[in-house]
């Protein structure tokens, strides 16, 4: 399955749950089975529902190469309790899925997650609080004439450099005095500065579903970006905030093997695993993730970045979502980054697990302490596995400090001393970051993309149906009538015709040869 990418937005993960739920009803081979002397149809393994969804997720770019396939069965457990799919007597609502040649089916109902929805005049009402808010934090009173009409995205960088000539000549003009900025001025700058930025890399009209501006901090953001290390690490003035001692010890054991001089190491064999094993406990016993809770959904939404051709767009997005962690978290994630980067790379590094490799290990140890949700999600493992491994490749890049968030803050203040904006929101002068792929439609362009981009997906899913050579030619013409069935418009647009579509069968016709053929009498030779 190709994964196409949508624009961000909320309840991501059950989106992609309802996207591999969908994909693996309409994908997976059925046929028949035996089993204890009875036949039953429809059907498959346990084994094979594996080995078809394991390269599934393998090729989406939602989870990437890294998934492996105890995650899989994982994966498989959860259908199975949500009814995704049914053993062959009709059983669900457990775990009890393994690697066997056990049959299962799918149940008749759907499978599909339901979004949840807002009732209007609730919606109405927190449309209404968040604008209040807005208000409030950005202090967006009465605009200056000076700014455009429109902000953020809503106008294009020509308008912005245009607006900054006219602000920069209208202050040679008038020789302004310098305002005094005060430190609530110089939050709601970074504030300010930081939520556009980052609705600019997202591409999203609004960042109302994905972070509120209260959620934003800009004492965590200021502290995050002065108070670091030659390395770029953040450093912690109160020391009970860090990790312990024998914490960091053990990290820098493992992190420099076998050149760690931190601590005397013994000599027994197995020193290192139970070295990893104490690191693991502490992290996966901390009550929070390091990403928090309450950026969860930010944090998925960029999951959907994680593109080749997307790549510079996802470690920007990222380097902005991290500088909003508080400090304490912030550094933990740069140390645990670190480690297990150096441990996956380090070939020195002895075996830390019998069946799995290095890298592996890393991602599926600490991914569930790095990202997950206050709620369980059911792709939570897998979503931070591909989160993980993302900053695992990108973690130097991703958790510096971005030079161009502080050039913004600077010209913005500087702009605010001179007077040539009334308050810190008054409209972003400093040029924002532009990406090609970003472009600004309107809300009905958005909705028929969003219903041409389902079609096209479905049409694919189609042609991957028809184009499957492995498939028998029966379970084939059952899975196009089910097709049919639930999709008719899509089905006649690829067979128009009932001569289109018995040429992919390529049906004999309907007259039947002679069942009965004289043959050919013998010669027998009649020499001696």
């Amino acid at each position: 399955m190709e994964s196409r990418e949508g624009p961000p937005g909320p309840y991501r993960a059950t989106k992609l749950w309802n996207e591999v739920t969908t994909s693996f009803r309409a994908g997976m081979p059925l046929r028949k089975h035996r089993q204890h002397f009875k036949k039953h149809g429809n059907c498959f393994t346990a084994g094979e529902a594996i080995d078809w969804l394991y390269d599934l997720l393998r090729n989406n770019s939602n989870f990437g190469p890294e998934v492996t396939r105890q995650q899989t069965i994982q994966l498989l457990r959860k259908f199975l309790k949500n009814h995704v799919i049914e053993d062959i007597k009709g059983r669900w609502g457990s775990e009890s899925f393994d690697d066997n040649n056990q049959l299962f089916r799918f149940p008749a109902t759907s499978p599909l997650k339901t979004l949840p929805r807002r009732h209007p005049d609730l919606r109405k009402n927190n449309l209404e609080s968040f604008s209040k808010d807005k208000e409030n934090i950005f202090k967006l009173r009465n605009l200056s004439r000076r700014t455009p009409k429109k902000h953020g995205l809503q106008y294009s960088q020509e308008n912005a450099e245009k607006a900054n000539y006219d602000i920069i000549k209208e202050d040679q003009q008038n020789s302004g005095d310098k305002k005094e900025i005060s430190p609530e001025d110089v939050e709601e700058v970074w504030r300010y500065i930081t939520l556009t930025y980052l609705q600019t890399i997202l591409c999203v009209p609004s960042l109302e579903e994905l972070i509120h501006p209260s959620q934003v901090i800009p004492q965590y953001i200021m502290y995050n970006m002065a108070h670091t290390s030659k390395r770029g690490v953040v450093i912690l003035q109160d020391e009970s905030d860090d990790l312990p001692h024998w914490v960091l010890s053990a990290m820098k054991c493992l992190a420099n093997w076998p050149r760690s001089n931190d601590m005397n190491n013994p000599a027994y064999v197995g020193f290192e695993r139970d070295v990893f094993r104490t690191i693991a406990g502490y992290f996966l016993d901390l009550p929070e993730p390091l990403l928090t809770f309450e950026y969860y959904e930010l944090f998925v939404n960029i999951l959907g970045l994680l593109q080749p051709h997307l790549e510079r767009v996802a470690i920007s997005a990222l380097q902005l979502c991290c500088l909003l962690l508080p400090p304490p978290s912030r550094r933990k994630l740069q140390l645990l980054m670190l480690m297990i980067s150096r441990m996956s790379q380090n070939v020195d590094m002895p075996r830390l697990h019998d069946a799995m490799g290095t890298r592996t290990l890393m991602i599926h140890t600490f991914s569930r302490c790095v990202l997950r949700c206050a709620e369980e999600v059911d792709l939570d493992e897998l979503l931070a596995a591909r989160l993980v491994s993302f900053l695992m490749d990108h973690h130097q890049e991703i958790l510096k400090v971005p030079s161009f968030l502080q050039t913004a803050v600077d010209e913005q203040l500087d702009y605010l001393k001179k007077g040539c904006i009334k308050n810190p929101g008054d409209g972003l002068i400093a040029p924002l970051p532009t990406y090609s792929y970003c472009k600004q439609i309107s809300a009905q362009e958005f909705d028929e993309q969003k219903a041409s981009t389902s079609q096209a997906a479905i049409a694919e899913l189609l042609e991957n149906i028809i184009k499957n050579k492995t498939l028998p030619l029966k379970e084939k013409r059952r899975k196009l009538k089910q097709f049919q069935k639930e999709y008719p418009f899509i089905y006649q647009k690829r067979f128009p015709t009932t001569e289109s579509e018995a040429a992919l069968f390529g049906d004999k016709p309907t007259i039947k040869q002679p069942m009965l053929i004289l043959r050919k009498p013998k010669f027998h030779n009649l020499r001696y």
